[in-house]
């Protein structure tokens, strides 16, 4: 890089990409490749920063400077794709297909890339997927539901149905943006009834469309296109990638399907997600921004904006922006149970009661969930209201009665307070048979032991727990009273000095006590 201006745009850039300044590190590489438009350093550091900031002409411009060099990243290849598809260049998109094929990479995605195009461009195809290769499995993931997307964008119900049942018989998640896309076009196809049933479930993220569809409102929804087919994709891979360790994938994948599909809400939150998911949330918050208040994506553009904000230490914010949303017009269970959580968070217990109480009212009688009585019930007992916690509670275990959670956060919190502990200690062995190996449950069973006289007892669940988690304060201190009470001393004074490594506040200085003098009851565990 000779040029003088490239030079300082390229060194303003990456500064301002090491400081996080995304959009001023897209100028600068912008006006630094464009003053050295053959630097194929500088054109994949443009690459990157374009693919995270969302600036899809820095990208386009810089893949191409990487394709002219040979050293094209094999999802760039897809970013090219996306071009070709946007253009209407079905000739082009079938030989990018093609070289998806030869790259192997991404080789699973080319027979739904040759699909889509032939729905444009005829004849039509359905996608080829070799169930022997490599990647056949991961390639028949999408097959059904691209094939019933297909079918609807050529007015074929017929061909969908079986599609669809497939499609949706064969995740165990609800697929949101699956079943609303598909309701959509068979209710502008005139099967409202269809398209109901497709929406008929406990989901946040339909309720938007159930809403739409329940007005009676005429549905007006286009066939699909090769660029939307493959946004709807590249979305899905996205998710599927994102569950495991490759963010970065998941997140240029994500961009991809936003780059498709820009006039789409649902890509947008898409994006959104991906890049809260990767910790960089001020552009996560601006993404969700974007998504209008009408939107059927509106929901849950909020709750991503909430979460970032709260996510990014913007914890007010967050939170005034939850309490908004539940004050709207068909405020949903879910909309109050984030704000339950937040409000917990900042430990404003009695407030987060009263929303997951709000939540609790949004369901039919008899289906509100369990988990909602147990936050209610945590959030009233963390702030001083047992009463009305244990009945919570007491509620939760009802509805729930083989939760080892639920059973050990009852037990637990009686025998805390020395109350009804034969009883609790019942729970407890339920909750440690349900799962032998989570060091907190054995905790809460070995101070139930304690507790009720028999510290002997209290040993083995304690050791076990203390094995499980050697890192915690609580457990390392009950295991050292526990053996203290049966006369195992310096074994006690170990336990004593390693909670002491963890623990803070009041709690530390009654264990470094014990750890020095010896037990006394004034410096028992509570």
């Amino acid at each position: 890089m000779v040029d003088t201006p490239a030079l300082h745009a390229y060194a303003r850039a990456r500064l301002a990409d090491a400081d996080g300044a995304g959009r001023i590190a897209v100028d600068g590489y912008a006006t630094a490749l464009a003053a050295d438009p053959g630097n194929a350093v500088l054109a994949l550091r443009s690459y990157r920063q374009a693919m995270e900031a969302g600036d899809r002409v820095l990208a386009v411009k810089a893949a191409r400077v990487l394709d002219s060099a040979g050293v094209l990243p094999r999802d760039a290849v897809l970013l090219l794709i996306v071009e070709s598809l946007s253009r209407k260049d079905w000739d082009n998109a079938r030989a990018l297909a093609d070289r998806l094929e030869a790259e192997e990479t991404f080789a699973f995605l080319a027979p739904y890339v040759a699909s889509w195009v032939s729905v444009a461009d005829g004849p039509y195809a359905p996608p080829e997927i070799d169930t022997k290769s490599a990647f056949g499995a991961l390639a028949g993931r999408y097959r059904d539901e691209h094939v019933a997307l297909q079918a609807l964008a050529r007015g074929d119900v017929d061909a969908a149905r079986p599609a669809i049942a497939r499609a949706l018989s064969l995740r165990t998640d609800v697929l949101p943006g699956l079943r609303v896309a598909l309701a959509l076009r068979l209710a502008a196809l005139g099967q409202r009834a269809e398209a109901d049933k497709l929406l008929d479930l406990a989901e946040p993220g339909l309720a938007p469309a159930q809403a739409l569809l329940a007005n009676g409102a005429r549905i007006t929804a286009p066939p699909m296109t090769p660029q939307q087919g493959m946004a709807r994709l590249l979305s899905r891979l996205a998710a599927d990638v994102g569950e495991g360790d490759s963010r970065t994938l998941a997140l240029n994948l994500a961009r991809l399907a936003s780059f498709a599909d820009p006039a789409s809400d649902e890509m947008r939150v898409g994006i959104a997600r991906e890049l809260a998911a990767s910790g960089l949330y001020e552009p996560a918050i601006a993404e969700a921004s974007k998504v209008p208040p009408r939107s059927l994506w509106a929901a849950a553009a909020d709750a991503l904006r909430i979460a970032a904000l709260a996510q990014g230490g913007q914890q007010s914010e967050a939170l005034q922006l939850a309490r908004a949303a539940t004050t709207r017009d068909g405020a949903t269970a879910a909309q109050y149970l984030q704000l339950g959580n937040l409000l917990a968070d900042a430990g404003q217990f009695g407030d987060a009661a009263d929303a997951y109480r709000a939540a609790q009212r949004l369901y039919p009688d008899g289906t509100v969930p369990w988990s909602l009585h147990l936050l209610e019930g945590s959030a009233l007992e963390r702030g001083g209201r047992w009463d009305e916690a244990k009945r919570a509670l007491t509620r939760a275990a009802e509805l729930a009665p083989q939760e080892p959670v639920v059973l050990n956060y009852l037990g637990y919190a009686q025998v805390e307070r020395r109350q009804n502990v034969p009883a609790a200690l019942a729970l407890l062995r339920k909750a440690s048979a349900l799962r032998p190996d989570d060091p907190s449950i054995s905790d809460s069973l070995g101070w139930a032991h304690f507790v009720a006289g028999d510290a002997k007892s209290a040993i083995a669940p304690l050791e076990k727990a203390a094995s499980g988690a050697p890192d915690d304060a609580t457990i390392n201190e009950h295991l050292g009273d526990a053996l203290w009470a049966v006369g195992r001393r310096f074994e006690a004074r170990y336990a004593w000095a390693a909670a002491g490594l963890f623990a803070e506040g009041p709690a530390a200085d009654r264990i470094n006590a014990k750890a020095k003098a010896g037990f006394r009851p004034e410096l028992a565990a509570p």
